[in-house]
């Protein structure tokens, strides 16, 4: 057996010598954008636009800018994409869509149906196997290339609505496994195809010593709970007890930085984090490189998606996150390092000009690496404090460390009284550490506090005019999890929101009504 992982190995490092740019970034990304528009040409929205003549036209990017809008969600879906549950085809993409990815819904209660074509599982699927190739760079042994990669997702047993299937993004690639990777993937079909979450954690959790692992995939939250499971039901003290190859874990969709300390006190050893941007709308980017060497991400440039950029700032967006009618749009040769962009893109399931909801920051021009910094309606900005998704992040994280808590999820969510403005944190801890911190939970709101003002310059101005109510609440760490589980957003691509607004801040203030917060004193 020694030898297939030698083999597989080997394939990978082949793979990746051929992978080689020729064309400049500028020049793959126009390519891609030409085939985009050819091949979508003859749908309805391609001759609505007329993509013909944007193709013909000479100033091909410029055009486009100029004559297809900027879409979000409702927009393109009114118009267009809703007509593909009517069984229609043709309509932004060709032919029929079969499958649609129900998002994971963070900025809003209600799921959005994305589209997947048929060439958008090709193009993920692609970007997959690039993804792979870079494990060669690792320098692991070759016989771990032969054993287990778990892919924690959502069910491959997809809901059918009579014209097509909708679920969790990683259920439908799920589903769409090829055979040569049959052998290595895990936990199966049978188990990959549960829909009931708990059903499925338990049933991993029991086979778990089967099974020698040595990649992990999934969000970190869900992760971390099936880890905390197969440890206690096998009663050992970390995952390395049953799985002791395991090295690497491929990660997506949240920030991994705040749950490093849980992962700390469940693994016997360190593991190898791969960060990658697989979003219901396509698999974006993933990282190239490995710490200390890593800056970002690479955006995947040459495999059916077109990326545009919109200054994330005041000029560009209004205080709720919303794009303002003047925006204008940068492609990929024009933007700059370190600057916050909200991501627009064009791909060949049939979005066109489509900003997906996050805000991404070039760490690395020369590569085109990207970091991923938020979304633009999670941030909060009540009064000009400006508080975005890395600052949370990083705030409640260097919290954690300083004051020695093991921190589940966080959140935070905006006051508004006549009395002014203020922000109310939800963080939760690991059990055996709730009662000692509800005990000190002021001190923690004014070193948080602290934190923040050193981290935002906005933020700190503001603490002495406008923002004058500061609240904390300290749960134990399940209670997030519990809350998720009532809106039926356990496990797949789910995540829980850093802000708390609009329906979901509704919801979340009904489940907790009976914790009270705690006050800095004025």
């Amino acid at each position: 057996m020694a030898l297939l992982g030698t083999l597989f190995k080997r394939t990978l490092q082949a793979g990746k010598a051929l992978q080689f740019n020729i064309l400049s970034p500028r020049l793959q990304q126009k390519l891609v954008l030409a085939r985009l528009l050819r091949k979508a040409r003859q749908t309805d929205i391609g001759r609505y636009y007329g993509f013909s003549s944007i193709l013909d036209s000479g100033h091909m990017l410029d055009e486009f800018s100029r004559r297809v809008p900027i879409h979000d969600y409702n927009a393109i879906n009114e118009r267009w994409w809703k007509r593909y549950h009517e069984g229609k085809s043709n309509i932004t993409w060709p032919g029929k869509i079969k499958y649609f990815a129900l998002s994971s819904g963070t900025s809003e209660a209600a799921s959005k149906y994305i589209p997947v074509s048929g060439d958008m599982i090709k193009s993920m699927r692609r970007t997959s196997i690039k993804q792979m190739l870079i494990l060669s760079r690792f320098n692991f042994p070759s016989e771990l290339f032969e054993k287990g990669i778990l892919m924690l997702g959502g069910s491959a047993n997809l809901q059918h609505s009579g014209h097509y299937y909708f679920g969790d993004l990683s259920g439908i690639n799920t589903s769409k496994i090829p055979l040569w990777f049959t052998p290595f993937f895990k936990p199966g079909d049978r188990i990959s195809r549960i829909r009931d979450w708990d059903q499925k954690i338990e049933e991993i959790a029991l086979q778990a010593k089967n099974w020698d692992i040595w990649v992990v995939s999934g969000i970190p939250s869900w992760v971390q709970l099936l880890f905390e499971r197969i440890i206690q039901h096998h009663g050992v003290r970390t995952i390395h007890d049953i799985w002791p190859n395991l090295q690497v874990f491929a990660y997506g969709g949240v920030a991994m930085d705040p749950y490093l300390p849980a992962f700390e006190r469940i693994c016997a050893r360190p593991l190898s984090y791969i960060e990658t941007y697989l979003a219901s709308e396509g698999f974006l980017a993933y990282d190239t490189r490995i710490a200390p060497e890593r800056k970002g991400m690479r955006l995947s440039l040459n495999n059916g998606i077109y990326y545009e950029f919109i200054p994330f700032d005041e000029d560009h967006f209004d205080e709720d996150g919303q794009v303002r009618p003047q925006a204008q749009a940068i492609p990929l040769d024009r933007v700059e390092a370190h600057k916050d962009y909200a991501l627009l893109i064009t791909t060949c399931s049939g979005a066109w000009r489509y900003l997906i909801g996050d805000t991404i920051r070039f760490e690395c021009l020369q590569n085109i690496e990207i970091k991923i910094t938020g979304r633009i309606k999670h941030f909060l900005s009540l009064c000009g404090e400006h508080l975005s998704m890395e600052n949370i992040n990083e705030g409640c994280l260097k919290l954690a460390h300083d004051e020695d808590l093991t921190l589940g999820e966080c959140a935070v969510m905006g006051l508004s009284t006549n009395g002014g403005y203020g922000h109310r944190w939800y963080l939760s801890v690991a059990k055996e550490q709730v009662a000692q911190a509800r005990e000190r939970q002021v001190d923690l709101l004014l070193k948080l506090d602290a934190i923040l003002r050193g981290l935002n310059d906005d933020y700190d101005v503001e603490r002495r005019h406008a923002l004058r109510i500061m609240e904390i609440v300290i749960l134990s760490e399940e209670v997030p999890l519990q809350w998720m589980n009532t809106l039926n957003k356990m496990g797949g691509q789910n995540k829980f929101p850093r802000v708390l607004k609009g329906k979901y801040a509704e919801s979340w203030l009904a489940f907790v009504q009976d914790i009270q917060p705690a006050s800095l004193p004025l």
